[in-house]
């Protein structure tokens, strides 16, 4: 039965990366995993070779572009010219004066939130449309950004979150349908905000935790009405939810400093909770085979495993813990869950593990990718290869064997902290500057 169980989720899983070949829907891709469907990369690529096309995009954002067939939507906040420095808060933060780089950015003018529509073909942009203009109200990380929230996208329209700057239902034409407003978040030492929106059929989950009053609401894509909104005794955290089949029922997953936890995606009711994260949770839940993989890396590292079916209450000293493993985890980019394998970047740091995700034992690792200084954007794999960015602008191809092997080593003139999106044989790169297409 259990080997019966394993094939038909082995199936449906090959089903879903097949419909998706065209489709990149949200920040991880089809599966929420880093997977993508089978595609026929280039292993090397630079400014003048296997460019399909690459477009500057106006403002920044660290958020990924989603695509829906031949349409590519990106979000980014564009500065206005008049530079205004009242009125905003600029405090760093209990952590931000301690070190240059955990110092916040100041915002010293008005953000105009936009979502941008491309052609995939041609790279050309097609419309972008000016949700919502405003002073944030808060600072940001030195190396973020006021749009870092990935969009979402079901194939008739887009959902684009820029978190305390509203949530936007737009059409593939680029018309506001309904949007609204959350709030306006606390982050702790002004770090900025980066959760994406999940959606699964005709709901959609904002994890909004932050040093404020935080909560987990689930509001209706077609109206934007709340369906359900419960309240979290959690500090800030950056992690994105998940939606997975348990036993039959759908079930949120949601990372964070003081618990991960299963919510009943129709009531809201926590289904289980364990302890186990670090501070500054930022890596997105990962499952595969009815197990689900937490991990965080800021001031400590963890990594845990829970078995999904059946699990209810406190889990921590269960069997449903599957395994720990709390050595050279990620702070900023999540994980990869490839061909059950964990791949994952030590806290920011070109440094790579790979392991095997049914008991946690070391393939490979940790090994040093040279010239990537840092990375924040997580890992995709395909076609039995894994491919990694650092925010210096150097990418390397590794062999999805069992063995650490750089297939090849990249380099672009653009830094990389959005992650990469794998669409058909295209693979597409949201720079600080430009976007890239890169294909043979």
């Amino acid at each position: 039965m259990k080997h019966r169980w394993i094939g038909l989720i082995l199936t449906l899983s090959a089903v879903a990366l097949l419909s998706a070949q065209n489709h990149w829907p949200q920040w991880r891709g089809p599966l929420m995993t880093g997977e993508a469907a089978s595609a026929n990369l280039p292993l090397t690529w630079s400014e003048t070779e296997n460019i399909a096309w690459k477009t500057a995009i106006p403002g920044a954002g660290h958020a990924t572009p989603v695509v829906w067939g031949d349409k590519v939507f990106v979000l980014t906040a564009v500065p206005d010219d008049i530079i205004i420095v009242e009125k905003a808060d600029t405090s760093a933060g209990e952590e931000g004066g301690r070190r240059h780089w955990m110092r916040g950015k100041k915002p010293d003018r008005v953000l105009h939130f936009t979502v941008l529509c491309l052609n995939l073909d041609s790279g050309n942009i097609l419309w972008q449309t000016k949700v919502h203009s405003q002073l944030p109200h808060e600072g940001t990380h030195g190396d973020g950004t006021w749009a870092s929230p990935s969009p979402v996208t079901d194939g008739e329209h887009v959902y684009a979150f820029f978190g305390s700057f509203g949530l936007y239902c737009l059409d593939f034409d680029g018309k506001v349908i309904w949007q609204k407003d959350l709030g306006d978040m606390k982050i702790r030492a002004t770090f900025g905000e980066g959760s994406s929106p999940a959606l699964h059929e005709d709901k959609l989950i904002v994890q909004w935790d932050h040093e404020g009053d935080s909560f987990l609401v689930v509001i209706n894509k077609t109206s934007g009405d709340e369906l359900w909104r419960k309240d979290r005794d959690e500090r800030t955290s950056w992690s994105t939810p998940v939606v997975v089949e348990v036993d039959g029922r759908p079930q949120i997953l949601v990372n964070a400093t003081g618990a991960m936890r299963g919510y009943d995606l129709e009531t809201g009711n926590v289904v289980w909770e364990a302890t186990g994260m670090t501070v500054n949770v930022i890596p997105v839940p990962l499952v595969g085979q009815g197990v689900a993989y937490f991990m965080s890396g800021f001031r400590g590292e963890a990594m845990t495993a829970i078995r999904l079916s059946g699990a209810r209450g406190q889990l921590d000293g269960t069997d449903h813990i599957a395994w720990i493993y709390n050595e050279d985890t990620p702070y900023t980019p999540s994980g990869l869950l490839y061909q059950q394998r964990l791949y994952f970047y030590k806290r920011n740091n070109g440094v790579m593990t790979c392991l095997n995700a049914e008991d946690g034992s070391v393939i490979w690792g940790p090994e040093k990718l040279e010239g990537q200084k840092t990375a924040y954007a997580s890992p995709v794999g395909v076609a039995e290869r894994i491919y990694t960015f650092g925010r210096e602008g150097v990418a390397h191809v590794l062999d999805g064997g069992s063995l650490f092997k750089i297939l090849a080593t990249n380099t672009l003139d653009d830094g990389f902290d959005a992650s990469p999106v794998v669409v058909g044989d295209r693979l597409l790169l949201r720079g600080r500057k430009s976007i890239y297409c890169i294909a043979k």
